[in-house]
């Protein structure tokens, strides 16, 4: 029987209940920007509230899903609820509302929330948001690029918000340019995919890619794969990272360097190793390249850097290798045995990564004050006699960055080290560790800038209660999933098990 006249099929390509979240955040988002049209400037802290409410209702619609276990597909195979695309998603959230917290003083004083429009900054944020979401739920190539699509040009957006400011104009031309050059070939290469297997449903691109032309398939995935880089900020298609880090508002650099990293993996999870498995030799190869780039690029080029969100940006850089290194570990000779355990490194380091950077640009932000930036690593310069407990803060952060025990980061490394051994690369490890110890200079130069440094500037920090409760809680929580990572590692790989097992 033809599926479209299959009443029980039909139903459930209509099924609603996997995409409340993505209703609840769209219909949210579209009331949050007409409230904001009739508030008042001072009133400007409702669209704060009304943005944070409205991410907490996303975490508790995707956290019934994630509860229930469940692997549930919809709109035809274009979209899908599993394990996997729930945790990522309530990180996602968490990542966000952090951001939220973090950039309210510093966007308020950067005139970023004045206007007839002032709240479009949260509202901006919230649409990036919703294509996470379908990126990380997509099931179909379409879906997968519209959710792309949605986060970029809103990213694009917050980038230019500042629009009297030259330097953030700039970043944001460089990012819209070379972003779009990107969605470009991630585009032709989704054409090459769908021309060789006559299909953009994930599941239907596995089963038709053994059987599909070789050629046509190997020339789409290497677009396919460049386009998913630059969204990992991964060399040689890094480019963009420490311009656009360095000229944005910290608080949208924020936005661009934590939850969107959750997206770009679980990018590389569906139309890689869900979609392409039968070509993982092909793909894993260059996932190598572009790892070992990363993090040989990445740390080295962090070690000249004197501003602090250049340093972080190529600091992003060297951890997608990382993240890269266990994408690659996991189909060796044909055998698939390792696949659970690098894909959930993999998945872990991708948000050991994003609650790291969380705290560091929250430091930062801290820093600023209005007509300061603390953009330079001299601003840090005397932070442990001004503010001892938030340096101890961010030297938990570097540490943790560095990859140095007990520190969450550590634990990540380790994961990623343990998944590329198991493939019997032993010098793959190694050299993923030697380039970690040269990255460990720039970090501990921030260390020894805090603590051993005379301070220049001895303005009193003055910072909003909800900022410093979320920022200790945050340097804390790196320390305590570092100290006991069992029980986020063991979600992850759960997590991954039921995806895979789908």
């Amino acid at each position: 029987m033809n599926e479209m006249t299959n009443p029980l099929l039909a139903a459930a390509d209509t099924n609603l209940v996997p995409v409340y979240a993505e209703i609840f955040l769209l219909i949210a988002a579209s009331a949050i920007l007409l409230i904001d049209l009739y508030l008042k400037k001072s009133n400007r802290n409702v669209t704060y509230y009304l943005s944070l409410l409205t991410v907490i209702g996303c975490a508790v619609l995707t956290g019934a899903d994630f509860v229930d276990g469940a692997t549930v597909y919809t709109f035809n195979h274009m979209y899908v609820s599993d394990p996997m695309g729930n945790l990522l998603k309530l990180f996602t959230y968490l990542a966000v509302a952090i951001t939220l917290v973090y950039s309210r003083q510093y966007a308020t004083e950067r005139g970023m929330l004045s206007g007839n429009l002032g709240g479009e900054f949260y509202v901006l944020a919230l649409f990036a948001m919703l294509g996470q979401m379908i990126m990380i739920s997509g099931n179909s190539m379409l879906s997968i690029y519209l959710g792309l699509e949605l986060m970029s040009l809103s990213l694009y957006a917050l980038v230019a918000l500042r629009r009297d400011h030259a330097t953030s104009t700039e970043a944001s031309m460089k990012y819209f340019i070379l972003g779009a050059l990107a969605s470009g070939f991630m585009l032709y290469g989704i054409s090459m995919i769908y021309g060789a297997t006559g299909s953009l449903d994930v599941n239907e691109i596995a089963a038709r890619a053994i059987n599909a032309d070789s050629t046509i398939l190997t020339f789409g995935l290497v677009f396919v794969v460049a386009g998913m880089a630059f969204k990992l900020g991964a060399v040689p298609f890094h480019m963009w990272a420490p311009d656009v880090y360095q000229g944005a508002p910290t608080a949208v650099t924020l936005l661009l360097g934590g939850a969107p990293k959750l997206a770009a993996f679980a990018m590389l999870m569906r139309v890689l190793v869900e979609g392409l498995p039968s070509m993982a030799a092909d793909w894993q190869q260059m996932l190598m390249v572009l790892a070992v780039l990363s993090l040989a690029i990445g740390n080295l080029t962090a070690i000249a850097q004197t501003n602090i969100k250049r340093l972080l940006a190529y600091s992003s850089i060297a951890q997608m290798g990382f993240v890269l290194l266990a994408m690659m570990a996991g189909v060796v000779g044909g055998d698939t045995s390792n696949m659970p355990a690098a894909y959930s490194a993999a998945m872990y380091s991708s948000i050991t990564y994003v609650l790291t950077t969380l705290g560091s640009f929250g430091v930062i932000m801290m820093l600023a004050r209005s007509g300061f930036e603390a953009e330079q690593i001299a601003d840090f310069k005397g932070l442990g006699r001004r503010s001892p407990w938030f340096a101890i803060v961010m030297t938990v952060l570097m540490f943790s960055l560095a990859g140095v025990p007990p520190m969450m980061g550590f634990m990540a490394k380790w994961a990623v080290l343990q998944a590329v051994a198991n493939t019997g690369m032993i010098w793959l490890a190694v050299v993923a560790v030697l380039f970690s110890l040269i990255g460990a200079f720039y970090y501990l130069r921030v260390v020894k800038t805090m603590w051993f440094d005379e301070a220049v500037d001895t303005t009193p920090i003055a910072t909003p209660a909800d900022m410093r409760l979320a920022l200790s809680i945050n340097g804390i929580a790196v320390l305590v999933l570092g100290i006991v990572p069992g029980a986020l590692l063991g979600t992850c790989l759960q997590a991954i098990r039921a995806t895979l097992a789908a």
